[in-house]
């Protein structure tokens, strides 16, 4: 199994629940994580732009991953939202098995 850690820019903390609400409930993240407060400095249409977001951290496989972007893009009010895959090369096996076990992965 490949476990992997989606992190995902959110306008604000109700999308980032509704987010990790769905995909769980879906089961392709077996949990997510909602961070608010968060201050974001990016590049957007040649223009520096700022501004709060909240982060949610969502733990899925491999297996069910392309299926977790496009179902969070489909939900996601920005038109090209942050939403990356990080491996997780090394974790708990129990809790990595339980992982598997919470996907459809």
């Amino acid at each position: 199994m490949n476990a992997r850690l989606v992190v995902i820019n959110c306008a604000d903390e109700a999308e980032a629940e509704h987010i990790a609400r769905s995909l769980v409930g879906e089961r392709l993240a077996g949990a997510a994580n909602v961070l608010p407060g968060v201050r974001s400095f990016y590049r957007w249409q040649q223009e520096l732009a700022q501004r709060r977001e909240t982060l949610l951290f969502v733990k899925t496989t491999e297996a069910v991953l392309e299926r977790l972007m496009a179902r969070a893009k489909e939900l996601h009010s920005y038109e090209c939202p942050c939403i990356v895959s990080l491996a997780i090369e090394r974790g708990y096996p129990p809790y990595l098995r339980w992982l598997e076990d919470a996907t459809d992965g």
